[in-house]
């Protein structure tokens, strides 16, 4: 009886251990496939930054190229400008379903901003004074919407934990109100002599 009481505690104990041991592996996969699932998740974040970043830059680059050749007298390459504003708008439309709401509201200004950018490159041929226009559209390309295209990239990288700065969400708060603040001038310029164009065809 003691061999046979023995012989069973040993196997109910073995049954017992190799549960618990099976269990433990179990969690252990979980777990391993819940950090590949976050590390995945996290490289596509960190991907879809990269590519905002990129997008917004190459964009702001074109329309401010635009507007230098123009200047200077030259063919404006339509297709490469085109072609940035697409590219632009194509990982816009995506980033919209999956930015928090802090990072989306700077990259939908930088949107806007952009495109008030786009608008000031293809009044400039018809500008009833093209210095001042030429002036302004520098100022533009090389101040506020500049600041904005940096703004974006501060925020990427502090909303993935790369720089972390302590007043980040005041200073985040006056740059956008700044560069909003400069769109709306932009616009109501624009709008001006757009009437005023009108009115002298």
């Amino acid at each position: 009886m003691a061999v046979g009481l023995i012989t069973a505690g040993g196997t109910l104990g073995g049954a017992t251990f190799n549960e618990f041991a099976s269990q433990k592996r179990e969690k252990r996969a979980d777990q391993q496939r819940m950090q590949e699932r976050d590390d995945r998740a996290q490289q596509a974040r960190r991907d879809l930054y990269a590519r905002l970043n990129a997008t917004a830059r190459a964009y702001r680059v074109a329309a401010r190229d635009a507007v230098r050749a123009t200047e200077r007298g030259e063919e404006v390459e339509s297709a490469v400008l085109d072609a940035a504003k697409e590219a632009w708008a194509e990982e816009y439309s995506q980033a919209q379903m999956a930015l928090s709401k802090d990072v989306l509201e700077v990259t939908s200004a930088l949107n806007r901003a952009l495109g008030v950018g786009y608008a000031v490159v293809k009044q400039l041929p018809g500008s009833l004074s093209p210095d001042a226009a030429y002036s302004r559209a520098n100022a533009w390309f090389s101040g506020p919407l500049s600041d904005g295209v940096y703004l974006l990239r501060v925020t990427l990288r502090h909303d993935l934990g790369v720089e972390v700065q302590p007043d980040f969400e005041r200073s985040r708060m006056r740059a956008l109100a700044a560069l909003d603040s400069g769109r709306r001038t932009l616009e109501g310029q624009l709008d001006s002599e757009q009437t005023q164009t009108s009115r002298s065809a």
